[in-house]
């Protein structure tokens, strides 16, 4: 290809002249040999311009060896810069055609080192290509296709791997905490890691904390390593405690962790025979969270502090939720916060509401 030889020490200089010129190649990489650099341009480039270009270096040098440059126009063989894509749309370019990358869903998650998309139904005839193209841009190890929406108690949904490694187990690493997880059989949302640290960044020391729908732990864990405190985590899946108590070993924690596997509403029971309460509680089940509502204002601690999450277009839904419940036990209602945490649907949100539950 064409460059320009240079004495290598004016290559930075002619470099710069080059590029407000747009005559220098992007694509390959600069190079030296001998006391020469070489710097690849785009096209031919005349007399006229060579020495242009000697004058300006010129003016650069401001009288320091003027009388060395020499500007000359050779073939060489320079090395071809290697260029990443910028998304997984950008790595299709020539595979699929502009209308199916379009078509396709640009986002995806990231859970250690597995990839899980979405595609499209009239774009799955193309998951090979768009599994591989997934697993260049991401660097993971295995690619993985949503065959279904997360789905019964245990919170779940079918995969399919369609490039790399057929390994669904992984460690995923969060905000300095790491976790094992088995993504066929629990559910993990690395999306919400943002709120799990706003979550834990609240929680004071000696606290009693109850996680209603802990999955394998990421929000006791979290705050674990942050607050002496002390938790009980609960989960109906038996595959996420199972993962949750794993985790504890996984982490240097500052508080305590109790694993629980059952049912909420029963496991609720045991605590209000023990009398048991809590200063703080999380229902992260935006589905169906509210039918819980209940169970969680009678297990609170007075001034104890409830984040509710729930998928809703605004907030007023869930706020009048959280006021039903805490009317019909006599409690009074104090509206700490309310945020979007990500979107769910076109319309809907993912939304917290931060509560402080007190006596009249």
């Amino acid at each position: 290809m064409l460059a320009i030889k240079i004495p290598l020490k004016e290559t930075n200089k002619l470099r710069i002249i080059l590029m407000e010129k747009e005559i220098i190649d992007m694509n390959y990489k600069i190079q030296s040999s001998d006391s020469y650099g070489y710097i690849p341009i785009n096209r031919k480039i005349d007399n006229d311009v060579i020495i242009e270009l000697e004058n300006e270096l010129k003016k650069k040098l401001k009288g320091q060896n003027e009388e060395k440059i020499a500007i000359e126009v050779v073939e060489k063989n320079l090395e071809k810069i290697k260029k990443y894509p910028k998304s997984i749309a950008e790595n299709l370019e020539g595979k699929l055609s502009n209308d199916e990358i379009e078509e396709l869903k640009t986002s995806f998650d990231i859970i250690g080192d597995v990839v899980i998309l979405e595609i499209p139904e009239k774009l799955q005839k193309h998951k090979d290509i768009i599994g591989h193209a997934a697993l260049d841009f991401t660097k993971r190890k295995g690619v993985f296709m949503k065959k279904s929406a997360i789905e019964g108690i245990t919170r779940i949904r079918q995969i399919e791997n369609i490039a790399g490694e057929n390994e669904t187990r992984t460690i995923h690493k969060e905000h300095g905490a790491r976790f094992s997880l088995d993504v066929k059989d629990v559910y993990f949302s690395p999306r919400l890691a943002t709120e799990r640290k706003r979550i834990a960044s609240q929680v004071k020391d000696k606290e009693m904390v109850l996680d209603m729908f802990a999955g394998i732990g990421p929000f006791p864990i979290l705050i674990a390593k942050r607050r002496d405190v002390e938790i009980y985590a609960v989960d109906i899946n038996k595959s996420a405690i199972l993962h949750m108590k794993e985790n504890i070993h996984l982490n240097k924690l500052k508080g305590k962790i109790h694993p629980i596997h059952g049912d909420i509403t029963q496991i609720a029971k045991n605590f209000k025979e023990k009398n048991m309460k809590f200063d703080r509680i999380i229902m992260n089940l935006p589905g169906t969270a509210y039918e819980f509502l209940d169970l969680a204002i009678l297990l609170m601690n007075n001034n104890g502090i409830l984040h509710y999450y729930e998928f809703a277009e605004n907030y007023d839904q869930g706020i009048e939720r959280i006021s039903k419940s805490a009317l019909k036990y006599d409690k009074q209602l104090e509206i700490l916060g309310s945020r979007k945490v990500k979107s769910s649907s076109p319309g809907q949100w993912h939304i917290c509401i931060d509560a402080k539950i007190s006596d009249f």
